[in-house]
């Protein structure tokens, strides 16, 4: 047996992060545009594109910065904001993981 859990994070109700957007988020970073990052994690550009939007709305921050044109086409890197957020989020999830496979084992007596 193995635990599973999952997270996300509200303000005023509304999520505002979870493990799919922390992958938006990493893939945009990795791939450097959001076309990209949509096409990678199988879904359309306007559903990526929205999450992103409603992120930020909601967030009060600016966590993509859009550069279009150019040579090579347009693209897309992630803020300051937008790397401190996942970071933090990646942090959050990994200590949480720790508790929750140290938790397990002490009630169950198994190792994740």
């Amino acid at each position: 047996m193995r635990p599973r859990f999952k997270l996300w994070i509200e303000k005023d109700g509304q999520l505002v992060f979870s493990d799919w957007r922390a992958q938006l988020l990493r893939t945009i970073d990795e791939s450097g545009s959001l076309s990209e990052a949509a096409s990678r994690l199988g879904v359309h550009y306007r559903i990526a594109w929205e999450k992103l939007h409603r992120m930020e709305q909601r967030l009060g921050v600016k966590l993509v910065e859009g550069h279009s044109g150019g040579a090579g086409g347009g693209g897309a890197n992630l803020t300051d904001a937008g790397r401190e957020l996942l970071a933090k989020y990646e942090r959050l999830t990994a200590s949480l993981d720790e508790e929750v496979a140290r938790r397990f084992a002490a009630l169950f007596g198994e190792e994740g």
